[in-house]
């Protein structure tokens, strides 16, 4: 499913939501594309097409996912549409970015603030604080295991002020399936883990990485190693980093020049010639 663009092509785009989150969180990002001329997609995890509150008040559907079931259905999306999208995705949704790369749909990816895959060996002291509600007991494994208001302001919105925090977390924050945690905090002890993916994989889609300078929960620096890991392959890869940026980067003050970029790198990607297309690099934005 990768391809050249044609110059007056535009594809479609597939926005894919991150652990802690439902697609309403891409709302005003559907907006701005679909005003650009775009078709977008953000579709749901499997289980997740009801509204926030439905899921606030019955969290059986997200006990239930997996990696492998979540990475699944959005195959099965994408690969019914008749052109190869433009995948991005937010936290565990740039997870799965990596994995639908892997599996070779997609025309081309970005991940922005991305969660764990296996082979990343970072693990900042942030991280370790903003996931331990989840990890503290072994049982969450089994459960849907929400932030508390506070717990969502460090681990998501920590540049915000507590009120701002606040409403993000009443419009957006429901549980997070405890299963997917767990498999991702332990990737790199399970050979045949779900969160693995083939670095050096030939002919993958460009793949961009984008971080947040203040994140928490998923720091630039694990953004960073997880591009590095990347770098021996054929295929583009690229970071860039945003300053000033926490892991609700997508809805911060500010989120519109970072969709446009994420928006017009890749389109430069998918409509040069194989041959001809960037060299992987880095960057820094303010």
């Amino acid at each position: 499913m990768n391809g050249n663009q044609s110059a007056d092509e535009k594809p479609p785009i597939v926005l894919v939501h991150g652990l802690w989150m439902t697609p309403r969180s891409w709302e005003h990002w559907v907006a701005r594309y679909e005003s650009y001329g775009y078709k977008v997609m953000a579709p749901a995890y499997p289980g997740f097409e009801v509204e926030v509150e439905a899921l606030r008040a019955d969290t059986s559907p997200i006990e239930k996912l997996t990696i492998d079931s979540v990475a699944d259905h959005y195959e099965a999306i994408i690969r019914a549409l008749d052109t190869p999208p433009i995948i991005i995705g937010h936290s565990f949704g740039g997870t799965l970015t990596q994995l639908l790369l892997d599996r070779g749909v997609g025309a081309a990816g970005v991940v922005i603030d991305s969660a764990l895959v296996r082979g990343i060996r970072k693990l900042p002291i942030s991280q370790i604080r903003s996931l331990f509600t989840a990890l503290d007991n072994p049982a969450h494994r089994h459960q849907a295991v929400p932030f508390t208001p506070e717990q969502f302001h460090y681990a998501f919105t920590n540049v915000m002020s507590k009120e701002e925090s606040q409403e993000v977390y009443d419009r957006y924050a429901i549980a997070a399936p405890g299963r997917i945690i767990w498999d991702g905090a332990l990737a790199n002890f399970q050979p045949h883990s779900e969160a693995k993916v083939d670095f050096k994989r030939p002919g993958r889609a460009p793949l961009l990485f984008i971080a947040g300078s203040e994140d928490h929960i998923m720091p630039a620096s694990v953004n960073k190693a997880n591009y590095k890991l990347y770098l021996k392959s054929d295929s583009i890869t690229d970071y860039t980093e945003f300053a000033g940026r926490c892991h609700y980067t997508c809805g911060q003050d500010g989120w519109e020049p970072l969709a446009d970029y994420a928006l017009a790198w890749a389109n430069h990607q998918i409509r040069q010639p194989a041959g001809r297309r960037t060299t992987a690099r880095t960057a820094s934005r303010a």
